[in-house]
């Protein structure tokens, strides 16, 4: 009878065991299917409909983005915003937006610094506009966390309810560049 007891109880551990490790191995595969890899020449290329977004229609001065990005080659990096726009001389941006990395934080009232000619990412009547943020430094190789708070943060769920929460511009992605010395 005890070794009945022992026996089951022995298989039950066992079990209990594999699966534990195997739920998580299946998580850490779906976790990583969401990061964003840094390109071979060095670009981070954060698009907004690859972002965990959290939208507040009440108050959409909150809204936010987040990514997890693997960096491979660190360094300083200059922060680009691409909004989509109908107006290439005022974004309208009602708030400054927000971008958080490691210890790094930058605030802008983003404007248009670049326009980007027969941009494919944009269709009539919208242009794409690019604006300069700042620059970021990240000195160690690894995964990082990189958020933006901006009313232009619209999740796609919610921009296809509410057409007029983008207004005539609306945040597509960030993109950080490494400088070169």
């Amino acid at each position: 009878m005890k070794r009945r007891i022992f026996a089951f109880l022995s298989g039950l551990i066992v079990l209990l065991v594999w699966s534990c490790g195997h739920i998580e191995s299946n998580k850490d595969t779906r976790v990583a299917e969401n990061r964003i890899l840094q390109q071979d020449d060095g670009i981070v290329s954060l698009k907004l409909d690859k972002a965990g977004c959290y939208c507040d229609l009440v108050n959409p001065s909150s809204n936010t983005a987040d990514w997890d990005v693997i960096i491979s080659k660190p360094g300083r990096f200059k922060v680009w915003l691409s909004s989509a726009t109908k107006d290439t001389s005022d974004l309208r941006y009602a708030n400054s937006l927000k971008l958080s990395l490691l210890d790094d934080q930058l605030e802008v009232n983003p404007l248009c610094d670049k326009i980007v000619r027969n941009s494919s990412e944009v269709h009539y009547p919208y242009f794409r506009a690019d604006s300069y943020m700042g620059s970021v430094n990240v000195t160690e190789p690894g995964e990082y966390n990189i958020q933006v708070i901006s009313e232009k943060v619209i999740a796609k769920t919610t921009e296809s309810q509410n057409t007029s929460a983008t207004g005539d511009a609306k945040l597509m992605s960030v993109i950080l560049t490494p400088t070169t010395h």
